[in-house]
C-alpha cells in the first residue's frame, strides 16, 4: 500500500526538479524537445504493452474498447476546456497572452499526473512488484513538461516561491491520487484492474498525441520521430525481459 504512495510520488518528483532545473538554469529547447520525445515513446510503448496488451484474454475487449476510448474523450473535453482557459501551452516554454494561464495550467498538470498515479497505484494490486518501465516513462515525460512550464510561469510574473509550491502540491496529489488507486480497487476483480488500465491508457495516448508531440516536434524538428520511436521499442525490450 505505501508503496504505491512512495512511487506514485515518486514519479511525479521530476516535476519539482524539473522546475528548479527551469528556473535557475538554461537548457537548450532542442534537448529539452528530445527529452520529452523520449518519454512520450516510453508511455506510447507502456500504455500499449502494460496497460492494453496485459489486459488480453483476462478481460472483455469490449469493455477494454469503450474504457480506453471513454479515457481518451474525457481527456480531450478536460484538454479542450483548459485550452479555451490558458492551459494549453501547459508543456511550453513561452510567455503566454492568456490571464489566468497560471491556473490553467496548474490544473492542465493535476489533470495528467492523477490519472498517472491512479495507474501507478492499480499496478501494486497484482503482482506488488514495482512497474519500472511505467514509472520510467513518467518521470522522463514530467521532466521537460515542468522544466518548459516554469520558465513559462516566471515570464507570467510567478515568483519562484509560488512556482515550487505549484509543482510541489502536484507531487503530494499524485501520492495520494496512487494510494487512492491501490486502496479503492484492492478488492476488485481482475478484469477491473485492467480495465481501469484501458481508461488509463486512452487518456496517456491522447495526452501525449495532443500535448507533447506538438511541442517536441516545434522545437526539437524531424529527430523526434526517431527519438519518440526509440522510446517505444525500449519500453517493449523491458517490458519484455
Amino acid at each position: 500500500m505505501y508503496q504505491a504512495a512512495l512511487w506514485g510520488g515518486v514519479a511525479s518528483l521530476s516535476l519539482f526538479i524539473g522546475a528548479i532545473i527551469g528556473i535557475y538554469l538554461k537548457i537548450p529547447k532542442k534537448i529539452t524537445a528530445f527529452i520529452m520525445a523520449f518519454g512520450t515513446g516510453l508511455i506510447i510503448g507502456s500504455a500499449t504493452f502494460d496497460l492494453l496488451s496485459e489486459a488480453e484474454g483476462k478481460a472483455n475487449i469490449i469493455h477494454i474498447t469503450g474504457m480506453f476510448l471513454l479515457g481518451a474523450g474525457i481527456f480531450t473535453l478536460f484538454e479542450l476546456w483548459i485550452s479555451k482557459k490558458g492551459g494549453s501551452q501547459r508543456k511550453r516554454s513561452k510567455k503566454n497572452p492568456h490571464n489566468h494561464s497560471g491556473l490553467a495550467i496548474y490544473i492542465g498538470t493535476l489533470m495528467d499526473a492523477i490519472p498517472e498515479s491512479i495507474i501507478i497505484g492499480v499496478s501494486f494490486l497484482g503482482s506488488q512488484s514495482v512497474q519500472w518501465v511505467f514509472i520510467a516513462a513518467i518521470f522522463i515525460s514530467n521532466f521537460p513538461e515542468a522544466l518548459s512550464s516554469s520558465i513559462g510561469l516566471k515570464f507570467d510574473d510567478y515568483s519562484t516561491k509560488k512556482i515550487l509550491t505549484l509543482w510541489g502540491s502536484v507531487v503530494v496529489v499524485s501520492s495520494l491520487s496512487a494510494l487512492a488507486g491501490y486502496l479503492f480497487l484492492s478488492h476488485a476483480p481482475e478484469s477491473t484492474e485492467f480495465i481501469i488500465g484501458a481508461f488509463g491508457a486512452g487518456g496517456l495516448l491522447a495526452m501525449v498525441s495532443s500535448t507533447m508531440l506538438p511541442e517536441a516536434f516545434e522545437e526539437g524538428g524531424p529527430a523526434v520521430g526517431f527519438i519518440s520511436a526509440l522510446g517505444i521499442i525500449l519500453s517493449y525490450i523491458f517490458t519484455n525481459l
